[in-house]
C-alpha cells in the first residue's frame, strides 16, 4: 500500500470536545494541596483541639468504657452498695486554672448561638461554611470549567470518604474527638457534605450537557452519558428524600431509600467513570469497621416493659451493669409480634450501678409514646399485664402488676453521652423538656455518686446542681418520681446541694404531685435565662428575680415540696434558686446541659452564649451541651 505520509492535523478551534478526564486523581490530589478529601484539615485541627479533653476522659475511664465492646455483664458488680451521704471539702475549685478556662470558655461560647428552624449553632454554621467554600474553591480553582467540567465531578467523587466518615456510628472520629461527639452530634457535617456532592455534581452535569448542546452530540445512548443521567437522578433521589420533613414524618421510608439509594448511587458511578475507584474504597474501609464494632456489641436480652401510664413505658434490661456512661443512648429492637425489624433509639436512664446512688442492676430505658412503634410497646405491656391479671392469683396479680411484661430485646451501642464533665464545674443546671429527662437524670444520678457516694475521688467541684424539668401535666412526675426521690435522698446531708424545679403547662391533678425533697412544681413555663441567672446570681443580688416563670406571665403559680396547696405568696414564688442552695462563691464555673425539643435547646444554647459572652471569665467558663429529641 502507497505511503500518503501523516495525516492531517485538525485545528484546535475545531477540534471536537473529548470528555476523557484531562486531570487524572494524582495531579487533582496534588492540585488541591492536601492527601485527601477537603475535610481533611479541618478533621486534623478538630482532633488537636480536643485532645485534652480526650486525656482527661481517659485518665478517668469514660472514654474508652463503652467504645469498644458496649454494654456488659460483670457478676462481681451485682451487690449494689449505697451512698454514703458525707463527702470531703477538699474539692475547692483551683481560682488560676479556672481563670484560663475561663477565659477560653467564654471565648468560644459565642458559637453557642442558634436561630429558629436551623438546628446549626453559629460554630456549626461556620464549620459547614468554611467547608463548601473550600469545595468551591477546589472545584473553581484554576479550572476552565465551561470548556471541561470534570474538575467538578472529581470534587463530588472526593467528598465520598467524608459522607461516610460523619454518617457511620461507630467512627474512629467519634474516638478521637473524645466524649460527647457521636454519630448523633456529627451528623449534621454528613448531611452538607451530601449536599456538597450534589452542588458538585450538578455542575459536572449541567456543563456537560451543555458542552453536548453545543457539540451536536446526544445526551442520552452511549454508556458514559447514559450512566451518568442515571447516578445524577439517584443523588437527587437521596437528597431529597434526606430532607427534614421527610426524615422526621417518613423515617421508616426515609430509611429504606437511603440504604437503597447508595447502593444504588456507588454502582451506577463506578459504571459513569473508572476513576471512581480510589473514592469507593475508604467509604467501604468505614462502613465495614462500622458494620464489625456493630458485631462485637449487639446483645440479646431479658427484658422487663413496666408501662407507668398510657403516655410512658419504662424498659429495664436485665443483667446489664456497666459498659456505659452516663447519658448515652442504645438502639433497642423489641421482640414483639411485627415490631422485630424496628430499631429506635432510647437514652439510658440511670448511671452504670457501680457509679449510680439508684439501687438497681438493670439499664433502664424510657420510652414515651409518641409514634406507632412506642405505642405498640406500651399497648403490649398493658395486655401482657391484664392477661397475667386473668391467669394468677390476689398476690400475684399485685406481684405482675408492678412487675410488667417479660420480653427479649436487642440493644445496639451504647452511642452518644455528654461532652461536658460535670465535675469540673462548681454550679451546673440540667434542664429538660418532656421525655428529655432521660438524659439529665442520668447525669444527676453520675455526678451525685461521684460526688456523695465516691466521695469525688477525681476531684469534682460541683456544690450546687439545678434540675428543671418541663412537663404538660402532674400524671407525668410518675415516669421519674421514684429516681429523683432515692437522688434528693441522697444528696441530704452531704455538701452537694440539689434542688428540683418541676413546671407544669397544664394545670389538672395536683394531688398526683409525689413529695420530693427540696422540690417545686410551679404551673408556668420555664425560662432557661433567667433560672441560669439566677443559679450564677449571690442571693443578695437575687432576691427579687424570678426563675420559675416568665415574668410577664400573671397566672404562675407554685406548690412548694410536693405539696397540693396552690394558693403560695409572693415571695415563695420569686425566690431564686441560689438563694436556696447554699453559695460558696464564683469562679468555679457553670455547665448547663439541655435536652427536649428544639425550642429548649435553642433557648439553652443563646443562654449559655449570651451568660458566657458577659460574664464567663468572672463565673470560670461556661460549658454547654444540648441533645436535640429530633431526627
Amino acid at each position: 500500500m502507497a505511503d500518503f505520509g501523516a495525516p492531517p492535523v485538525i485545528p484546535t478551534e475545531l477540534q471536537q470536545y473529548k470528555f476523557a478526564p484531562v486531570l487524572p486523581v494524582s495531579t487533582f490530589v496534588s492540585l488541591m494541596g492536601i492527601s485527601y478529601p477537603p475535610a481533611a484539615p479541618g478533621i486534623a485541627i478538630a482532633v488537636l483541639v480536643s485532645l485534652p479533653s480526650v486525656v482527661l476522659a481517659l485518665r478517668r475511664g469514660r472514654l474508652l468504657r463503652s467504645w469498644l465492646l458496649g454494654v456488659s455483664e460483670d457478676p462481681s458488680r451485682r451487690n449494689y452498695a449505697p451512698a454514703t451521704g458525707e463527702i470531703g471539702e477538699d474539692a475547692v475549685p483551683k481560682k488560676a486554672k479556672r481563670r484560663v478556662c475561663g477565659l477560653l470558655e467564654s471565648v468560644w461560647s459565642a458559637t453557642f448561638w442558634s436561630l429558629p428552624g436551623i438546628e446549626l449553632d453559629l460554630g456549626q454554621m461556620v464549620i459547614i461554611g468554611a467547608y463548601l467554600a473550600l469545595v468551591i474553591i477546589c472545584m473553581t480553582m484554576n479550572a476552565p470549567l465551561l470548556s471541561n467540567p470534570n474538575r467538578a465531578g472529581f470534587m463530588a467523587l472526593a467528598q465520598f470518604p467524608v459522607v461516610f466518615l460523619f454518617g457511620t456510628k461507630n467512627s474512629i472520629l467519634s474516638l478521637l474527638l473524645g466524649p460527647g461527639h457521636g454519630y448523633e452530634k456529627l451528623n449534621y457535617i454528613h448531611r452538607w457534605a451530601g449536599r456538597g456532592i450534589f452542588i458538585c455534581a450538578t455542575v459536572h452535569g449541567a456543563l456537560w450537557i451543555n458542552n453536548h448542546l453545543v457539540f451536536g452530540l446526544p445526551i442520552l445512548g452511549q454508556q458514559k452519558e447514559t450512566s451518568g443521567v442515571a447516578a445524577y437522578g439517584v443523588l437527587c433521589g437521596l437528597i431529597l428524600t434526606s430532607l427534614r420533613p421527610v426524615r422526621r414524618f417518613f423515617y421508616q421510608s426515609f430509611f429504606i431509600v437511603h440504604v437503597l439509594g447508595y447502593v444504588a448511587f456507588y454502582i451506577t458511578i463506578c459504571y459513569h467513570t473508572i476513576y471512581a475507584a480510589p473514592w469507593i474504597f475508604p467509604p467501604l474501609a468505614f462502613y465495614g469497621f462500622d458494620m464489625l464494632l456493630r458485631m462485637f456489641r449487639y446483645r440479646v436480652k431479658d427484658a422487663t416493659l413496666v408501662p407507668v401510664d398510657q403516655n410512658m413505658t419504662l424498659i429495664q434490661v436485665h443483667d446489664c451493669d456497666d459498659g456505659w456512661v452516663a447519658g448515652q443512648h442504645v438502639r433497642l429492637r423489641v421482640f414483639i409480634s411485627g415490631r422485630f425489624f424496628e430499631s429506635h433509639p432510647l437514652t439510658i436512664v440511670n448511671a452504670p450501678p457501680s457509679s449510680s446512688c439508684v439501687p438497681s442492676n438493670t439499664l433502664t430505658l424510657a420510652a414515651r409514646v409518641r409514634g406507632d412503634w412506642t405505642r405498640a410497646v406500651n399497648q403490649y405491656a398493658k395486655k401482657e399485664q391484664e392477661r397475667l391479671a386473668l391467669t394468677l392469683g390476689p398476690v400475684e396479680k399485685g406481684e405482675a402488676a408492678s412487675a410488667g411484661a417479660l420480653v427479649q430485646v436487642m440493644i445496639d451501642g451504647p452511642y452518644g453521652g455528654c461532652s461536658v464533665d460535670l465535675g469540673e464545674y462548681e454550679s451546673v443546671l440540667l434542664v429538660a423538656g418532656g421525655s428529655g429527662a432521660t438524659f439529665t437524670l442520668g447525669l444527676l444520678d453520675d455526678i451525685v455518686a461521684r460526688c456523695v457516694k465516691h466521695g469525688r475521688k477525681h476531684g469534682e467541684k460541683t456544690r450546687r446542681i439545678e434540675f428543671a424539668w418541663c412537663i404538660r401535666s402532674y400524671g407525668c412526675l410518675r415516669w421519674f418520681a421514684p429516681m429523683l426521690m432515692e437522688l434528693a435522698n441522697a444528696v441530704a446531708g452531704s455538701s452537694l446541694d440539689l434542688h428540683v424545679s418541676i413546671f407544669v403547662t397544664c394545670l389538672c391533678n395536683p394531688e398526683e404531685v409525689p413529695a420530693i425533697p427540696n422540690s417545686d412544681v410551679v404551673v408556668a413555663r420555664p425560662s432557661v435565662t433567667a433560672l441560669l441567672r439566677d443559679l450564677i446570681t449571690p442571693p443578695s443580688a437575687a432576691s427579687g428575680s424570678q426563675s420559675y416563670a416568665k415574668k410577664d406571665d400573671p397566672d404562675a403559680q407554685s406548690i412548694e415540696s410536693g405539696s397540693s396547696e396552690e394558693g403560695v405568696d409572693a415571695e415563695k414564688l420569686t425566690r431564686s434558686v441560689s438563694a436556696r442552695l447554699n453559695w460558696v462563691g464564683l469562679g468555679g464555673g457553670v455547665a448547663v446541659c439541655a435536652a427536649g425539643p428544639e425550642s429548649l435547646t435553642r433557648e439553652a444554647q443563646n443562654a449559655a452564649a449570651r451568660i458566657g459572652m458577659t460574664r464567663g471569665v468572672e463565673l470560670g467558663g461556661i460549658g454547654l451541651h444540648t441533645e436535640l429529641f429530633a431526627i
